[in-house]
């Protein structure tokens, strides 16, 4: 199977993003997945230094436990618990059947360009 990586962009006109998705679509080889933020606010909003922490914790390590999780990153199980269904609501990580966590990608990219309005 192939590596999985992730692209995320910060682009305010969804249309124009959800194109570039489907030329990517056409594609024969496999090309990456995308999560789009609309804004800087819904960017950082969802993916907090904690978040990225559980994320980090979690790439490469195969299917973890939330409280391993938990254990990995010196916090709360609950507080992780609830980040996890975040990132998981988000296609950062998925949950297993037995319950565990697993981020499936093995690289991230965050492609973001600020400019004056």
């Amino acid at each position: 199977m192939t590596d999985r990586y992730l692209t995320i962009t910060l682009q305010p006109d969804w249309k124009d993003a959800l194109r570039a998705l489907g030329q990517a679509a056409k594609a024969d080889t496999y090309q990456g997945e995308v999560l789009n933020f609309e804004s800087p606010g819904q960017f950082f909003g969802q993916l907090t230094e904690k978040r990225w922490e559980i994320i980090h914790a979690a790439q490469g390590r195969g299917e973890l436990s939330v409280r391993e999780l938990a254990r990995a990153v010196g916090r709360d199980v609950k507080r992780v618990h609830e980040d996890v269904v975040i990132l998981a609501g988000l296609g950062l990580v998925e949950r297993t059947e037995s319950g565990g966590v697993v981020c499936p990608y093995s690289s991230m990219h965050i492609d973001m360009y600020l400019k004056a309005a």
